[in-house]
């Protein structure tokens, strides 16, 4: 008899969006349908305007101990869409966040070299992007494990915490992105993809365009009201 039980959760709290990895006797392992489930929670993320930000984490010791390649390996040969130990497809998780944490004690690996294969979620794109090449080239074309510590150098971690603060400072920095002006957190993230995707002129180009586009906003407004008024604006992402 399959396993039916939802291998993702997620759970609303206001205006955040926990999205929880809930795999914990695999490990968190991930396989074809546990891949699916994450793809269709950021969907739903993604979807709905009356979400600001979003939390990513596992239920368990451990993060991800990676794809299930013997069953996601088949799968992506025959084109289908595709706290611990965090390796593969865990790192390229990190990668793909605007801001990372790390518990204490933390190993990472991008070991999909030492399986004849390669990293095929963006960690041969973004690892070097962040960390430059050589720091990248070590641990991607060795396959070796590294500790938190080394993450935090490398930037693939902003900050390492004790594990059984983890969850809560994730979610409290969560928390403070969402009660910023929504508008003014789009456009700095849009402003600083443009950077680098298409480089700083691209980004320098639209920096007025965009910041006009916001002080036409009802959100602006708030911003200067709260700032004469000494207090915490009070925003709703118009």
């Amino acid at each position: 008899m399959t396993d039916q039980r939802p291998r993702v959760v997620t759970e609303r709290d206001d205006r955040i969006f926990h999205i929880i990895l809930d795999r914990a006797d695999k490990m968190n392992a991930f396989d074809v349908r546990m891949l699916r489930e994450l793809a269709e929670a950021v969907t739903e993320y993604e979807a709905d305007e009356s979400l600001w930000c979003a939390v990513l984490y596992a239920n368990g010791d451990n993060f991800t101990a990676g794809l299930d390649l013997a069953e996601v390996g088949p799968a992506v040969r025959g084109g289908e869409a595709v706290q611990g130990w965090c390796l593969t497809i865990g790192i390229e998780l990190l990668l793909a966040s605007d801001i990372r944490l790390a518990a204490e004690g933390t190993r990472f690996g991008q070991i999909e070299i030492n399986r004849g294969i390669f990293p095929f979620g963006g960690a041969t794109i973004r690892l070097p992007e962040i960390a430059g090449w050589g720091n990248a080239m070590r641990w991607l074309l060795t396959g070796d494990k590294f500790d938190a510590e080394e993450a935090l150098r490398l930037g693939l971690v902003q900050e390492v915490v004790p594990a059984a603060e983890l969850r809560d400072k994730a979610i409290e920095i969560a928390r403070t992105v969402a009660k910023r002006a929504p508008l003014g957190v789009w456009a700095t993230l849009r402003s600083s993809r443009t950077a680098q995707l298409e480089g700083t002129h691209a980004a320098a180009a639209e920096l007025l365009v965009i910041a006009r586009e916001l002080m036409d906003t009802e959100d602006a407004a708030e911003g200067i009201r709260s700032f004469v008024e000494r207090r915490e604006g009070e925003f709703k992402g118009r």
